[in-house]
């Protein structure tokens, strides 16, 4: 298996005053029902889909690629995911929600099969909590193995606890 888990290049972000910061996309507002950048999440998520294809014509099967993310990138692996046309290994979404939810499960184009590991802390200020269950509980709609996992007290970083259980989750993906 091989994890992807590139970084976002730099660009001016509305909800940071326009200021220039590391970002996939630009961020309007912290609503989930908020404007979203479709252009910008389907742009980030083609770069995304071209390091797979990269990667597969490089021998790496598709089903062997894991996408991860944390945050804004946690949702583009989820959307990117969803929206590639080959098998992946899964996607480890970490403190995020799904962009452009209210789309799907219309334009999934990938295999209900794909595992999704998505965890949040129940004190995040930056990406609610609220964002990441409702993401999940959308999820479980139309994907059969969605896992939500809550860590009571995390704010908008990781834990010891949560990369631990993405540990167990990659080898267990891997069996």
């Amino acid at each position: 298996m091989k994890v992807i888990c590139p970084t976002a290049p730099t660009m001016p972000v509305s909800l940071n005053a326009g200021f220039r910061m590391p970002s996939w996309f630009d961020l309007r507002t912290l609503d989930i029902s908020g404007p979203e950048d479709e252009e910008g999440i389907k742009s980030a998520a083609q770069n995304i889909k071209s390091m797979i294809d990269d990667e597969v014509t490089k021998g790496i099967a598709s089903n062997r690629i894991v996408l991860g993310g944390f945050s804004q990138g946690g949702a583009l692996a989820l959307y990117t995911a969803l929206t590639y046309n080959q098998p992946l290994a899964g996607v480890v979404a970490l403190s995020c929600w799904l962009p452009l939810h209210k789309q799907f499960p219309g334009i999934k184009t990938n295999s209900d099969e794909i595992p999704v590991f998505q965890a949040h802390g129940d004190f995040d200020p930056v990406v609610p909590y609220k964002f990441g269950q409702l993401s999940a509980s959308l999820l479980k709609t139309f994907m059969k193995k969605v896992t939500f996992k809550t860590y009571n007290g995390l704010s908008h970083s990781s834990s010891d606890d949560e990369m631990d259980d993405v540990r167990d989750v990659l080898a267990s993906w891997v069996n």
